[in-house]
């Protein structure tokens, strides 16, 4: 299965960098869960935590506050405000 190429970008500096097989965001529209070969997807980020499953099995945790995420060709951008590693 491919992976997915995740970037997480703050408005002042990159966060994290990496290849995952499943990321998860709230969205003001709800919970949304990527994996790869997902529709190309656009949506506003809600206030709160991004979960970014590895490879190797183990999960970045990250809070993210406003932004926006993107996904097309399997890779994922979560575009925030502000946006911490916990």
């Amino acid at each position: 299965m491919a992976a997915l190429e995740v970037n997480v970008v703050a408005a002042d500096r990159e966060v994290w960098v990496g290849e995952a097989k499943r990321v998860i965001a709230r969205t003001l529209d709800g919970e949304i869960g990527i994996l790869p070969g997902h529709e190309p997807v656009l949506g506003v980020i809600a206030d709160g935590e991004a979960r970014i499953l590895t490879p190797g099995e183990d999960t970045i945790r990250v809070k993210a506050d406003g932004g926006f995420l993107s996904m097309e060709n399997n890779r994922v951008i979560i575009a925030a405000d502000q946006a911490e590693l916990l």
